[in-house]
C-alpha cells in the first residue's frame, strides 16, 4: 500500500477486507508511501506486523519502539500508531489487519478478546522471534500470507485455524490487564484534538482552539502533545499542512503560491520554509520529481 486515506479523528478509512472475510493481508515499503513515511493513523481492526526487511521506528500512541528484521508487532484495537524507515534500510513488512470480533468465534469474543481491546496498558506488544509465544504468532503471520497468495480449497478456514493459534499465542503471554480511565480520557482528548486540527487546517490556528477543542488548558495541551506525538501543537499543525500540500504539488497544473494558501500557510516563503526543514528540498523541486 502507497497510500490511505484517513479522516478528521486519524482513523483510517481503508476497508480492511476480503471478499470473504473481514481481514487484510498485505506487504508494505515504508519510503514507498506518498509521505515517505506512515502517518499517524488508527483503525478498529488488531494490526500484526512482520518485518521481512530493513529496520523502522514505530509510535504507538506516545511510545516509541524500534523493531528490525524478522521481528513483529501486535497493536491494540484504537491505538494512534505511525513509522518511518531507519537507517534507509528500504523496511518491508507483512501487515495484517484483522476485525477483532473475527479472531474468536462470538460465544469465545466477549471473555477472551474484549478485554483485551478494552485494556489500557497494552497499546502494542513487541514480538521477537527469540520468545516462543511470539516466535509462534509470526510464524502464523507468514502462513496467513501465503494462504491468501495461494489461495488453496477453503483456504478461508486455514486462516480461520491461524488466527486462533496467534490469539492463543498472544494470551498465554500471561499480561495482567488494566483498564484505567484516565487513559481512557486521554486517548480520547488527544484524537479530539486531532479531529479539530484536520478539520480546520487550512484555517489560521491559534494554541487556544485546539486546547479547547480538547477542553483542556494551553499548558495541559501542550503537555499532551510532547508526551503523546513528541511535537508542540502548532509544529504538528505545520506538518499536517505539510502532509496535505505533497498530495497538492503532485497534481500537474498545480504552482506552488496556491498551494501554500490551500493548506493554510499565510505567505509562500514561510510554507518553502517549512517544508525544506520537513522534507530536504523545497516545493518546487518535490514537484518537479513526483512529475518528472
Amino acid at each position: 500500500m502507497k497510500n490511505f486515506k484517513i479522516d478528521g479523528t486519524l482513523k483510517e478509512l481503508t476497508e480492511h477486507r476480503m471478499r470473504e472475510l473481514p481481514l487484510a493481508c498485505y506487504e508494505t515499503t515504508i519510503h514507498d508511501n506518498i509521505h515517505g513515511y506512515i502517518p499517524l493513523h488508527w483503525h478498529n481492526e488488531f494490526q500484526f506486523v512482520y518485518l521481512v526487511k530493513g529496520e523502522a521506528m514505530f509510535q504507538i500512541n506516545e511510545i516509541n519502539i524500534k523493531v528490525e528484521k524478522g521481528e513483529g508487532l501486535f497493536i491494540n484495537s484504537g491505538c494512534v500508531h505511525m513509522a518511518r524507515e531507519e537507517n534507509n534500510s528500504g523496511c518491508t513488512y507483512i501487515c495484517l489487519n484483522v476485525a477483532p470480533n473475527f479472531v474468536l468465534s462470538q460465544e469465545l469474543y466477549t471473555t477472551l478478546v474484549a478485554p483485551y481491546v478494552e485494556a489500557t496498558n497494552i497499546p502494542f506488544l513487541h514480538l521477537l522471534p527469540t520468545e516462543t509465544w511470539a516466535n509462534n504468532i509470526l510464524t502464523s503471520l507468514l502462513k496467513i500470507n501465503q494462504i491468501i497468495k495461494s489461495c488453496p480449497p477453503f483456504f478461508e478456514i486455514d486462516i480461520c485455524v491461524q488466527l486462533a493459534f496467534i490469539w492463543k499465542n498472544l494470551i498465554m503471554n500471561g499480561i495482567t490487564l488494566e483498564h484505567e480511565q484516565k487513559e481512557m480520557r486521554k486517548n480520547q482528548r488527544i484524537k479530539q484534538m486531532l479531529n479539530w486540527i484536520h478539520l480546520h487546517y487550512d484555517e489560521k490556528i491559534l494554541l487556544d482552539d485546539i486546547a479547547e477543542a480538547g477542553k483542556i488548558s494551553r499548558s495541559e495541551c501542550c503537555r499532551y502533545f510532547k508526551r503523546m506525538l513528541n511535537t508542540t501543537p502548532l509544529t504538528y499543525v505545520s506538518e499536517y499542512r505539510i502532509q496535505k500540500s505533497l498530495i497538492l504539488l503532485q497534481q500537474p497544473d498545480s504552482n506552488v503560491t496556491d498551494v501554500a494558501y490551500q493548506v493554510g500557510f499565510n505567505s509562500t516563503s514561510y510554507f518553502i520554509e517549512k517544508f525544506r526543514k520537513w522534507m530536504n528540498m523545497t516545493p518546487l523541486a518535490y514537484k518537479k520529481l513526483k512529475n518528472h
